[in-house]
């Protein structure tokens, strides 16, 4: 069942004080073998250097150097626009991306 703001019921939305919008709340995953702390810390500044030309926040990262692993929180209208940042800032497009709730 979609909300109306046009997301599934079960994902979290936030209203957007900045265009009194709602947005929703994801969680992505990257698989990165080798990847650096220095290298996400990287990709996710030009993240924010293109959010704003698609109405995106991304809040926050964290990553484990020894797994290869990456996770982003993002606050977007769609998974799909989330990732298109992604693409556009660096190309490093998620392997997957979770609708989420904040506990």
């Amino acid at each position: 069942m979609l909300s109306e703001a046009g997301v599934p019921s079960f994902v979290s939305v936030i209203t957007d004080k900045r265009k009194d919008t709602q947005m929703a709340l994801f969680m992505d995953f990257h698989d990165l073998p080798g990847v650096t702390p220095e290298a996400v810390a990287e990709a996710h500044e030009k993240d924010l250097a293109v959010q704003a030309r698609h109405d995106v926040r991304y809040l926050n990262y964290w990553v484990d150097p020894a797994a290869g692993r990456v996770f982003c929180l993002v606050q977007a209208p769609s998974a799909d626009v989330a990732a298109q940042v992604h693409r556009e800032a660096h190309g490093l497009v998620a392997d997957e991306i979770f609708a989420v709730e904040q506990g």
